[in-house]
């Protein structure tokens, strides 16, 4: 943890690091076959863990089935060992710039309790709707809007029109 005194680094670049974005999901596009998201691999790593506890019930599930089922190992896929990497570099990067702490943000008008029930709320509603939409946004918007899939495209719209939708009211609780 850094220290209280410490500065934490400037950002990077935002120009420069969507041009590093780009250069990242195309060797992700050619390394793997598959391009960036996070929801694949959550899923995957739900099916591992089940898997465990009970394998004749993966089995019988056709979804769960594709991704673990038999002798399948849903842990080895380039989705897990991508999603173990960004949570693991996105660690090493706060630790060197200065930036991990355990904190709350919030707004005066919202109570910590509220911002963590908000929160968890919040995440439920996007993976499920991850999980309808057959992406979570990075995987529609980076990957979907890179081969230029209408439906990414028509997700990406939806989830702007949504935040500016909700912008206004929610801006309230954080001012």
């Amino acid at each position: 943890m850094p220290s209280p005194s410490r500065r934490a680094a400037a950002y990077i670049n935002p120009y420069l690091g969507g041009a590093l974005l780009g250069v990242v999901l195309f060797l992700s596009f050619y390394v793997t076959g598959n391009g960036l998201g996070a929801s694949a691999a959550i899923n995957r790593v739900q099916v591992g863990i089940l898997s465990v506890f009970d394998h004749a019930h993966v089995d019988r599930i056709a979804y769960m089935s594709d991704l673990g089922g038999g002798d399948r190992r849903p842990l080895v896929d380039p989705s897990v060992y991508m999603l173990l990497g960004t949570l693991l570099g996105g660690l090493v990067s706060g630790l060197l710039n200065g930036r991990v702490r355990a904190e709350t943000r919030r707004g005066p008008r919202v109570s910590v309790a509220a911002r963590w029930a908000l929160a968890f709320v919040g995440g439920a509603l996007m993976m499920y709707g991850a999980r309808m939409a057959r992406g979570c946004t990075s995987g529609q918007a980076l990957s979907g809007g890179a081969v230029l899939s209408v439906g990414s495209f028509a997700f990406m719209f939806a989830i702007f029109a949504s935040a500016y939708l909700l912008a206004l009211p929610l801006r309230r609780l954080w001012n």
